[in-house]
């Protein structure tokens, strides 16, 4: 399980095990929170392609498809 810590998401960089599309590495680009502190969005962008997607930050914990920093 990765570490992941909401206060430091931004501007995070994350290796996607599988590639899709030949896109491996990503940056968090844009994290939204809430009245109450909690991550709403958060959107990454492809290194590459410069693709945006939006993704649920829970899913950067999973070791199996996610490893912090560029590999």
């Amino acid at each position: 399980m990765n570490n992941v810590n909401p206060k430091k998401l931004l501007h995070s960089k994350w290796t996607k095990v599988v590639p899709i599309n030949r896109e491996k590495h990503f940056t968090i680009v844009e994290v939204e929170l809430d009245e109450q502190r909690n991550i709403t969005l958060c959107i990454i962008e492809a290194v590459i392609s410069h693709k945006q997607y939006s993704i649920n930050w829970r899913e950067l914990k999973d070791k199996a498809v996610w490893r912090l920093g560029w590999c």
